[in-house]
């Protein structure tokens, strides 16, 4: 719309932008593992030691993961003492965090249900989501029960990723963390695209002979097909030429090969 002036108006509405693509990550673990701190550590940046362990809810947060924008949702559960009623997230999320205390050996023993769970649910449904084993609480070293290679041991068996952090103290580690859940839910989509079919280009040359030389057979062509490599060279830019093949020692004459120059001869 044109102003008094006959200049353009500029329009102060902004275009409508496009939504978000989202990331669904669950957060699975036995009561006291730590879920809900390192959930609020993420979104926050602080730290609370106490929750209601009742409490279960979704949280959003846009966040910037290799300089590529994603809207982010956690989901807290609240399963007490191992995986219940497991579809109100199965279904839901797109990556799971499985979480254990390092200082608590039962939390770590319940992981394994949890994965198994997710094991059966994914040959299943035919659909892989990526899963990352946390050893929460590292904060606690010196009360560890679980030790850092039976983490690693556990992960390697049911092919998840693994880590180990503190709700408590490091935020940097913990937000790696669930950036590395969004990566991996978009590497697996780049794998479950569909292959482009790749397509090789052929050109059929008409019948040609190659004229005799020095006695050598002729050689007759039905069809030469040449592929669009750049190791190959073109028809045409073969040329015939000879190749003299002679010890200094021998006194006959040293017989001659006809080949088409640039290709290889195996």
């Amino acid at each position: 719309m044109s102003s008094m002036f006959g200049k353009p108006r500029v329009s102060s509405e902004k275009p409508p932008q496009s939504p978000l693509p989202e990331c669904n990550v669950a957060i699975l673990g036995c009561r006291g593992a730590g879920k809900s701190a390192l959930t609020v550590k993420f979104l926050t940046k602080r730290f609370i030691s106490e929750y209601d362990p009742n409490l279960e809810d979704t949280y959003s947060s846009e966040e910037l993961v290799d300089q590529q924008p994603v809207l982010l949702k956690v989901m807290d559960t609240a399963d007490q003492d191992g995986p219940g009623n497991c579809e109100r997230y199965l279904c839901w999320a797109s990556a799971f965090l499985v979480v254990y205390s390092i200082d608590n050996r039962k939390s770590f023993e319940g992981c394994q249900s949890y994965l198994e769970v997710l094991a059966l649910h994914a040959r299943g449904c035919q659909r892989r989501c990526p899963v990352l084993l946390l050893g929460n609480k590292l904060d606690m070293e010196q009360y560890r029960q679980v030790p850092s290679a039976e983490g690693m041991s556990l992960a390697s068996r049911f092919g998840c990723l693994f880590h180990e952090v503190s709700a408590c103290q490091d935020f940097s580690r913990v937000q790696h963390v669930f950036h590395e859940a969004v990566r991996e839910v978009r590497r697996q989509a780049e794998w479950n695209l569909p292959v482009r079919p790749l397509f090789i280009s052929e050109e059929r040359l008409p019948r040609q002979v190659l004229p005799t030389h020095h006695s050598l057979a002729t050689c007759t062509f039905n069809t030469l097909s040449t592929v669009n490599y750049k190791e190959i060279p073109s028809v045409a830019q073969a040329k015939l030429v000879t190749v003299k093949s002679s010890r200094a020692q021998s006194k006959r004459k040293a017989p001659t090969l006809t080949l088409l120059k640039g290709f290889k001869i195996f």
